[in-house]
């Protein structure tokens, strides 16, 4: 296999993705305290979090910048001159890894295309966590992440991994859990769910059963905390009988982004989506053409 990208032979700077703990300072391993004393500069999140990791690890020296999502543009030019400069570089996140669900996912194919390694230091990570002391099956599953704040999009979103057999994690805010768990009660129907908040921390909770019973818990006691959400997946004989009919309710336009969503590109999305709704393929584009306009 041809490789795309090949790192440059010479002593110019790294890029190290560095784990820190999600809740409990226990979890920062060895050798994430070692790169980040040793790293040139520290690529944080929120610098003031950040400082306080280092004064509880007794580390003075690395100089420390913000990275986060308002500034990305500025700081990934700024990133980018220090690798040249040959200094290396720790990105470090509030908590847990880097990339995941989280800006610096930019940063890494930005420094990957400008020929710099990039070192992953792992550790801890929410969805892993939840994951494996979820009691839901673990050989297969997708990390969805939020879902989108709109609830239109929520719902379009949903769509897709409806008819998706293997676990399904999710991450939500407290102020939000309540309504996700309803369009997840009402897209995906009841099924069984273990939601984790306060991960590695004094009040770490499992909550364990189907949404239906999680929902009423949230009617019961006040959402505190991030959680994350491990869903089961839909059924093989549900998916068999969904897959036909996944896009009901869904308009035409809804149908083809949901198609484009999936990876197909839009020419022949179109064409799907006038086959799975036994409408030509003209009338299916000029329903698309006319959403793009009254978007604008």
């Amino acid at each position: 296999m041809e490789k795309k990208y090949s790192y440059r032979q010479t002593e110019e700077g790294k890029l190290y993705l560095v784990a820190t703990p999600i809740g409990n300072l226990q979890d920062m391993t060895f050798r994430a305290v070692e790169v980040l004393r040793q790293a040139s500069v520290i690529a944080a999140e929120d610098t003031r979090q950040t400082w306080k990791l280092l004064n509880h690890f007794e580390m003075e020296g690395p100089r420390l910048i913000s990275y986060h999502e308002h500034n990305k543009p500025k700081a990934e030019k700024e990133i980018l001159e220090l690798l040249r400069q040959g200094q290396t570089v720790a990105l470090v996140t509030d908590a847990g890894t880097p990339a995941i669900s989280d800006p610096g996912e930019d940063l890494v194919r930005a420094v990957i295309d400008s020929g710099f390694p990039v070192i992953s230091i792992p550790g801890a990570c929410a969805a892993i966590t939840a994951l494996v002391a979820s009691g839901l099956p673990t050989r297969q599953f997708s990390f969805v992440g939020f879902l989108p704040r709109e609830r239109k999009h929520r719902i379009k979103e949903l769509a897709y991994w409806k008819r998706r057999t293997e676990t399904l994690i999710f991450y939500e805010a407290p102020h939000r859990i309540r309504e996700t768990v309803e369009d997840l009660l009402a897209e995906l129907g009841n099924r069984h769910i273990s939601a984790a908040r306060e991960l590695t921390k004094r009040y770490e909770e499992f909550a364990r059963g189907t949404l239906e019973e999680f929902k009423q818990l949230l009617d019961e006691q006040p959402a505190k905390g991030e959680y994350v959400l491990v869903v089961a997946g839909c059924s093989p004989e549900e998916a068999e009988v969904e897959e036909d009919v996944w896009w009901r309710g869904l308009s035409v336009s809804d149908h083809v982004d949901a198609l484009i969503g999936q990876g197909i590109a839009k020419k022949d999305a179109i064409k799907q989506a006038a086959k799975q709704r036994g409408q030509s393929k003209r009338d299916v584009y000029q329903a698309v053409l006319q959403a793009e306009a009254d978007e604008k």
